[in-house]
């Protein structure tokens, strides 16, 4: 679930792309023209607009902070932050990479950049939580954790990357909620775009990539991390160390049997089902009609509630306050016993432990979690097992869902802090 949100009140843009073709692995191009005539105040053109994964194609600076505004941004989220050393800049990127189709298709995300430590930084790359609006990203919105986190990551000395994924920020459609393989593109696309950034302001961007995320971004942050390992973001990057905090790696196995034995919060996992059932539809072609899913009156507004545009608030209050009241009993016959199209959507997707990390990984956790099943950090921490490699899991104790991420970030700071040096 989100936290209160209030808006950025600072923002200034400048349109970027470059000269020639900029593949996934090449390097960084920088600024390679003259401003064209008639672009606008702050609005630079650099050549022709190419669609190659991971071009950067815009940059809105949203914030700059001193250090003592980024502690009072960060102390209500994560408490004591004693790594807050650097004031940082926050850029508001958009990029091109690829639908879940595999075609062209542009996303957002944030990037955060220290001032003073350093022209060679480190960098963390955080997916964030459930989002069903559009705008509540962190490139677009400050104050529910999620771009305090990555300025923390900032200010402690590394590049903060963020991406939106697809449908979310300024990205066009939906957004193809809890689909692994678009999280990872998007991800992966968003790292040469950052790079891309970096170079802008006379930074570099070292190889060697610490990843992290909460709730979807946990399993979002393993699977990332899995393809970084594969050498699947280009020749230049490769993995420093991963660290997800609560999330849903085995939907089928842990989130689902825990939401069917009403063992969760029931708000909470109204909006965790109905969403991931719209947006596995669109992909996977769950059903026909929303009735044969979801009751009346229900099935006639659900889809149109995940349109990118309605708040959390907005649907919560649309919807029932409780699964048992939302979805038909065949469909929940169906999540207990998942086959065809249900089933491939899980198996495709519950894949994010299913690997064996070469560098120090730790998950974190809450046993009092009512929104994300304890019960999935412990089978990703035995899907590892199955792999050859014991990872510690750090439960942070009996607290819920957002609190986990307000305790675990800045332990997780403090592990790559220390597989750094």
């Amino acid at each position: 679930m989100k936290r209160v949100m209030m808006r950025s009140k600072r923002s200034k843009s400048v349109a970027l792309g470059a000269v020639g073709a900029l593949l996934l692995t090449a390097t960084s191009a920088g600024v390679a023209s003259a401003a064209s005539a008639g672009s606008g105040p702050g609005a630079v053109e650099l050549g022709r607009h190419h669609q190659e994964r991971g071009r950067l194609l815009s940059v809105t600076e949203v914030a700059a902070l001193s250090p003592a505004q980024v502690q009072a941004a960060v102390v209500p989220f994560f408490g004591d932050t004693k790594r807050v050393h650097y004031a940082v800049t926050d850029y508001r990127i958009t990029y091109s990479t690829i639908d879940p189709h595999g075609r062209p298709t542009t996303a957002s995300g944030l990037v955060v950049l220290p001032t003073g430590a350093g022209s060679q930084l480190n960098v963390i790359s955080y997916d964030h939580g459930t989002n069903p609006t559009r705008d509540a990203v962190a490139s677009v919105t400050a104050g529910d954790g999620d771009r305090e986190a990555v300025e923390l990551f900032a200010s402690a000395g590394y590049a903060g990357v963020a991406p939106d994924y697809l449908g979310l920020g300024t990205g066009p459609g939906d957004h193809p909620y809890m689909d692994l393989a678009s999280e990872v593109t998007a991800s992966q696309d968003m790292l040469t775009a950052s790079r891309d950034l970096a170079g802008q302001h006379d930074a570099r961007l070292n190889p060697r990539v610490l990843v992290t995320g909460f709730s979807q971004g946990g399993a979002a942050a393993m699977g990332f991390a899995h393809a970084l390992q594969q050498g699947q973001a280009g020749g230049y990057w490769r993995l420093g160390a991963v660290a997800p905090m609560s999330g849903p790696y085995a939907v089928r196995t842990a989130e689902i049997p825990a939401l069917l034995h009403n063992t969760l919060d029931p708000e909470s996992e109204v909006l965790y089902i109905s969403y991931w059932t719209v947006a596995m539809n669109r992909l996977y072609h769950l059903y026909d009609n929303p009735a044969e899913v979801f009751q009346q009156p229900y099935a006639s507004i659900v889809e149109g509630l995940y349109d990118g545009d309605h708040s959390e608030q907005d649907i919560l209050s649309a919807l029932p306050g409780s699964p048992s009241a939302l979805l038909t009993p065949q469909y929940i016959a169906r999540l207990q016993h998942p086959s065809g199209a249900l089933l491939n959507a899980m198996k495709q997707n519950d894949i994010s432990c299913d690997w064996h990390p070469n560098v120090p990984t730790q998950i974190y956790a809450a046993d009092g979690d009512k929104d994300v099943a304890f019960a999935n950090a412990q089978q990703c921490q035995a899907q590892l097992a199955t792999h050859g490699v014991q990872v510690k899991l750090v439960d942070v104790g009996d607290v819920d869902h957002n609190t986990s991420a307000e305790l675990a970030t800045p332990q997780v700071l403090a592990f790559f802090s220390e597989v750094e040096h």
